[in-house]
């Protein structure tokens, strides 16, 4: 019976490592999850999001990658779906960071996202 409970928390250990290791850096170098503060208002495709703390997931849909932004802490959560084009850097990203430019407007459009520890940059 004891040899039982041991192997069961063994087994379970083990699980849990698996499951922690597949939710790291996927095959394209990047991980499937982010989370990013933007201090202004910046365009994302073509939706203009507030600024905030924000969940971003990059997916693949088909052949296309694609980046999810959810706003965080709030009722009604702002969001945006853009397509991305991975560039492989030379290494691992040192630091998170966000290129933009500024439209007519003068509002920040999204141009690329670097995200500490990725070796590849999403550029829009």
């Amino acid at each position: 019976m004891r040899f039982m409970k041991v192997l069961s928390v063994v087994a379970m250990f083990v699980l849990g490592l698996s499951v922690l290791a597949s939710a790291g850096v996927n095959s394209f170098g990047v991980a499937d999850s982010q989370k990013i503060t933007f201090t202004a208002p910046i365009q994302v495709g073509d939706q203009l999001l507030p600024s905030g703390d924000y969940q971003v997931l990059h997916s693949m849909v088909g052949d296309n990658h694609i980046m999810a932004f959810t706003q965080l802490n709030t009722k009604r959560p702002a969001e945006a779906r853009v397509q991305c084009k991975l560039v492989p850097l030379q290494e691992k990203a040192k630091r998170t960071e966000t290129s933009y430019e500024l439209n007519a407007s003068n509002q920040r459009v999204l141009q690329s996202l670097t995200f500490k520890g990725d070796s590849a940059r999403h550029v829009f």
